[in-house]
């Protein structure tokens, strides 16, 4: 009776709404980092999330028992962006201390620098692994996007932008998207070389481009810029579906959002540091949590599941409080 009991709580639970979404709050927050959370991932198949700081820390955490299981150091190097390889154990990250080698493959089980990506510049601002190849490609603030083989030290391809660029894979891998100087630019992975097939407008904001997001279906695509405008697009016609605005953001921070992950929804973090959360069907605000930060968050949903994490100066997990829900109250 209870097993039954507690099967059909996982099927309702799984069922984001907006309930759920206006009961969530911080389950779990870990607050020994010594500086700001600038970049953080969840590893797609596995329950693991790295994190990126400025006290030039990155940091692996088993999401499921809630516990940080390795933090190496990169006081060398620094470090700015990080992002899962394929494997649970293995990042990409940016340095941040002026090295020319600006992106490196460490392998997070020996501590160990598998390759050194050279090519950029200037601070990579965007990082992006396609799922289902070991290619990835980086953007810069020296105004040039690089396609790069995890295999191989140099990169496969170079575009040049005229603005701060901000990049994606789609999760098939197929396409990746360009965002700068208020357009979206979608390539072909294949044939990027012949410029892009597709050219999107976000409604006049000419603000500069901080990221820019498939969901996980690939139907939708987000992008947010440093006026703080979260603009939301069908990926295949290009049509602006609806636009949220939050505080405008510093041009040293970065305004990040991101799908839930069947899409319905975006939640957001704003230049005052709180967090919203939207409606991708209605383009209504249906939840809000203030912060006595004053830098948005980094936030990230977690994979297939009904949990989000924001990274400000300290980590936090936010999850549904069950006994705020009807559904659950009545016993």
């Amino acid at each position: 009776m209870a097993g039954g009991q507690s099967d059909r709580e996982v099927k309702v639970s799984l069922e984001l709404t907006e309930e759920i979404l206006q009961s969530m709050e911080v389950g779990m927050a870990f607050r020994d980092y010594n500086g700001r959370i600038s970049s953080m991932d969840f590893h797609k198949t596995s329950p693991y999330l790295v994190t990126a700081s400025d006290d030039e820390s990155i940091r692996l955490y088993d999401v499921a028992n809630a516990t940080c299981l390795k933090t190496i150091n990169s006081k060398k190097y620094g470090v700015d962006l990080v992002n899962f390889t394929s494997h649970p154990t293995t990042v990409i990250y940016s340095s941040k201390n002026g090295w020319d080698e600006s992106l490196r493959l460490l392998s997070l089980h020996d501590n160990k620098y598998l390759r050194y990506f050279k090519g950029h510049h200037d601070r990579v601002v965007s990082l992006s692994l396609c799922s289902r190849k070991e290619c990835f490609i980086s953007g810069s603030l020296d105004r040039t996007v690089l396609l790069w083989d995890q295999r191989a030290e140099k990169c496969q391809g170079l575009l040049r932008v005229q603005g701060r660029p901000a990049t994606a894979y789609d999760d098939q891998g197929l396409v990746f998207t360009i965002a700068y100087g208020g357009y979206i630019r979608m390539f072909d992975a294949r044939k990027y070389e012949k410029g892009p097939f597709d050219i999107f407008s976000v409604g006049g904001d000419m603000s500069d481009a901080n990221v820019v997001k498939f969901s996980n279906d690939g139907r939708l695509m987000l992008l947010t810029t440093l006026e703080g405008h979260i603009h939301v697009l069908d990926s295949f016609r290009g049509t602006l579906l609806s636009t949220y605005n939050v505080k405008p953001v510093s041009s040293g921070s970065t305004l990040e959002a991101s799908f839930s992950p069947e899409g319905m929804f975006v939640v957001s973090g704003s230049g005052d540091g709180s967090v919203y959360v939207w409606s991708v069907r209605s383009g209504k605000e249906v939840a809000s949590w203030m912060s006595t930060e004053d830098e948005p968050p980094v936030i990230k949903w977690a994979p297939g599941s009904l949990m989000f994490a924001t990274g400000s100066s300290e980590l936090s997990f936010w999850i549904p409080d069950l006994s705020k829900l009807a559904a659950y109250g009545r016993k």
